[in-house]
């Protein structure tokens, strides 16, 4: 099975996309070793003005990057932090240039806050957002509060509960992404 982990956190300092790292870790370490991070930090999409990736008829590199990667991946994590109780522009605009790349694939949501709520408001509108896309959200989602007490400066996970929640989300993840897949194909997918 293949996992993308789409990181909408572009701030400079930030934290968020240091659980995207750690997610890609926990996924590699339980045998799914084709985990791809498409940090939206690093790979600048133009914002939307013109028109979708497969409707654009001179796409950019880096939108034929991660059209190239999402379509690839047979299951798919969205991240955020929560920016003013909602998900980034920078996610919502790299999730509008595409659409059959989310087409019927497994989703799951992780929401980041500096706050005590974990960027609940996020996740609730990110998994919204995934049933718009015609993709099936994971009714679990990972919820990651007071971010900046997570890890410690070598960027190890030191909140015990957090480091919990994340096992229980990758395990949730891979079960929920594997009974998708296996239904559409027909067969259990290989780590």
């Amino acid at each position: 099975m293949k996992i993308a982990i789409l990181s909408g956190s572009i701030r400079k300092g930030r934290r968020s996309h240091k659980i995207a790292v750690e997610l890609q870790n926990r996924f590699i370490r339980a045998g799914f070793g084709a985990t791809d991070v498409i940090d939206l930090g690093e790979t600048a999409l133009p914002l939307l003005e013109d028109e979708r990736f497969h409707l654009n008829s001179s796409p950019t590199p880096a939108m034929s990057d991660i059209h190239h990667r999402l379509n690839d991946a047979d299951a798919i994590i969205f991240l955020s932090p929560e920016y003013h109780g909602s998900y980034t522009g920078t996610l919502k605009n790299a999730i509008d240039y595409f659409w059959s790349e989310f087409t019927k694939k497994p989703i799951g949501v992780v929401a980041v806050s500096a706050g005590k709520f974990g960027g609940i408001n996020t996740s609730t509108l990110l998994q919204q957002l995934v049933l718009s896309l015609g993709a099936f959200p994971m009714p679990t989602k990972l919820l990651v509060p007071m971010v900046e007490n997570a890890f410690n400066e070598n960027d190890v996970v030191i909140d015990e509960p957090l480091s919990k929640s994340i096992d229980k989300f990758v395990s949730e993840f891979t079960w929920f992404a594997d009974a998708i897949i296996s239904k559409k194909t027909g067969r259990r997918q290989q780590r």
